[in-house]
């Protein structure tokens, strides 16, 4: 059940519409299921439609997850289509500038199988496509949203952490040109860095350190292996973001009954 939802790309996506919900109380809007539910559906297409064309080179660095890849590949298909259909009609419903954003964030998607092996370039677009969708699009569909940027920096921090020990198993990026000490350090201080931000800013901004700190405690905790990075470093964003809309202020959740698309 476990490899069902990790390799599958169900529990990233969860994780990517968890951060949308988490950056909305954070920037004063109230919760937006449009913006989650793009979140979830657009990350489902992005990353399977990669592992499904690039699973070759995909054994390399995550044998485990490249073997369920080829076992289910028609199911994936199916998987991708029906999120491509959700993620469409949610974003029929939004603004011509929603629009533009996610037409960049999708571009990016599909040359990802190109640039994914560039050092540095990959980190950078893969927390601009990230930020794009968590905390850009509830800003530009919510209208009137605020502090943007301390929401950027401290999701962007987290983010940041999570690329580079992600990576860790790939020699060609960054993060494994590094080596795996300086590459966890490197980590490590783009989460606290994140997290101490988040308490300089304004206190609807509080709440979202707990994305930073939980990413931080899977870096403290690391192990090697494909599994642990799949399951906990993603997962801590994921926890993270959940951690972060139950502390925001109750009435968030109030203001955002009515605000689901």
């Amino acid at each position: 059940m476990l490899d069902l939802f990790v390799f599958s790309s169900v529990w990233v996506a969860c994780a990517a519409a968890a951060l949308a919900l988490a950056a909305c109380p954070a920037m004063g809007v109230p919760l937006h299921g449009g913006a989650a539910g793009l979140a979830f559906f657009g990350t489902l297409v992005i990353y399977n439609v990669d592992r499904l064309r690039d699973v070759d080179r995909d054994r390399a660095t995550s044998p485990e997850r490249a073997a369920f890849i080829c076992a289910h590949r028609r199911a994936l298909w199916l998987a991708v289509g029906l999120a491509a259909g959700g993620s469409g009609l949610l974003a029929w419903r939004q603004t011509p500038p929603v629009w533009g954003l996610l037409a960049a964030v999708l571009v990016l998607g599909l040359l990802h199988r190109r640039l994914k092996h560039v050092p540095f370039l990959k980190e950078a677009y893969l927390i601009a496509a990230w930020l794009g969708v968590v905390v850009g699009v509830p800003a530009l569909a919510s209208h009137g949203a605020a502090g943007e940027g301390w929401v950027i920096g401290v999701v962007g921090g987290a983010l940041g952490a999570n690329v580079i020990a992600s990576n860790l198993r790939a020699p060609q990026n960054a993060a494994g040109q590094l080596g795996q000490r300086a590459a966890l350090a490197t980590a490590a201080a783009f989460a606290l860095g994140a997290a101490v931000l988040a308490f300089l800013g304004s206190p609807s901004v509080w709440p979202l350190a707990a994305v930073p700190l939980a990413t931080l405690a899977s870096l403290l905790a690391f192990r090697p292996g494909e599994r642990y990075g799949l399951v906990v470093v993603d997962g801590a964003l994921l926890v993270g973001a959940l951690a972060a809309l139950a502390l925001s202020h109750p009435l968030c959740w109030a203001g955002g009954a009515g605000s689901a698309g």
